[in-house]
């Protein structure tokens, strides 16, 4: 492994409060390709190598396995645990009353951790698909969002933060619509907002909506998921590495197409969290956060090549009536009921 890199060349996002956090992650969802023991062994060489925020959830089936990890580096002197920022999600099976309070209970258990740092409602939603499912399947108990069930499971998400279990509470895969409904019925603001975010499918809107409201943009899918289950596949998608201006400044910087995905991302202002297993490009992706920028030119080559390609289309938690995936996103800018 390469020599460890000095935080305080990596730049920082500032959170509601004045904290700041490293620019980048690392994802640690295995998709169906990669087991605990290898998402875990790759958070213990990320930490090792200077990675200080760790993007967990409770249904990527892994976190007890980083919570040895987490022990480790904590007892070998890797890091204090201050200086690690954790983050994790309730799934959409433990939306009920109490069960978002239990699900965290269990994630600190696992992680080994007395508070999570920041933690996030996975999806706005209580539809439920078992890890590993098909894409074709469905739950039958699978409905639209709604606004009160929403608040319900938020209300317990403040209360974590109320009895020092959390330090943040976040939303993730939300539409303006969405958060336009239920922003002004939280007590305790998100600070984050985890969204898809790549060259292809850059969501302005949602992006400069969660930016005017002091929410922080985290990226999911940073460089198009090349690694994603086979259910979010479809033949529309676009592979980020081969977009014309990523193509472009890759040559011009003789980097990997997916590192000039990442530069962006960053110099754009929200913070990606790239998974990988590979020594060689997680040492990569956060070493090139450091080095090399990419012009005004660039990134505004990189702006104009939005494809509006959403990778994650959500469609395993449609209801009955639906009409398709786009249901869940309200693209005609009303929620869908």
């Amino acid at each position: 492994m390469e020599e460890k890199l000095e935080q305080s060349l990596i730049p920082k996002r500032t959170l509601p409060g004045g904290e700041q956090i490293p620019c980048m992650g690392l994802g640690t969802f295995g998709s169906d390709k990669y087991g605990a023991d290898k998402v875990s062994e790759a958070v213990f060489g990320a930490i090792k190598y200077g990675y200080r925020l760790i993007d967990c959830a409770s249904v990527y089936q892994n976190e007890a396995q980083i919570g040895q990890v987490f022990r480790r580096v904590f007892a070998e002197g890797v890091v204090k645990r201050e200086e690690l920022f954790v983050t994790s999600k309730v799934w959409n099976d433990k939306h009920g009353e109490g069960e978002v309070i239990a699900s965290c209970e269990k994630s600190l258990e696992d992680l080994g951790l007395s508070q999570i740092d920041l933690y996030f409602v996975h999806w706005p939603f209580p539809n439920y698909h078992a890890p590993g499912c098909s894409g074709d399947a469905r739950n039958p108990d699978s409905r639209p969002f709604s606004v009160e069930e929403f608040m319900g499971t938020w209300r317990q998400c403040e209360a974590l933060v109320d009895r020092g279990l959390v330090r943040y509470i976040g939303m993730s895969n939300m539409t303006v619509p969405k958060l336009e409904a239920v922003l002004p019925l939280c007590r305790i603001q998100p600070a984050a907002l985890e969204m898809e975010l790549h060259p292809s499918f850059q969501q302005p809107e949602l992006f400069d909506y969660a930016v005017s409201h002091n929410i922080l943009p985290i990226g999911y899918c940073p460089i198009g998921s090349p690694s994603r289950p086979e259910r979010d596949r479809t033949e529309e998608d676009v592979a980020d590495t081969e977009l014309p201006s990523v193509a472009a400044a890759a040559k011009a910087h003789q980097v990997h197409p997916a590192v000039v995905c990442l530069k962006w991302a960053v110099q754009r202002g929200q913070v990606p969290i790239p998974f990988s297993v590979k020594e060689a490009q997680y040492i990569s992706n956060l070493h090139c956060t450091v080095c090399d920028p990419l012009t005004d030119q660039e990134m505004e080559a990189i702006r104009k090549d939005d494809k509006g390609c959403r990778l994650v289309k959500g469609q395993v938690f449609l209801w009955e009536g639906a009409k398709g995936w786009e249901d869940l996103w309200d693209l005609d800018g009303r929620i869908t009921q």
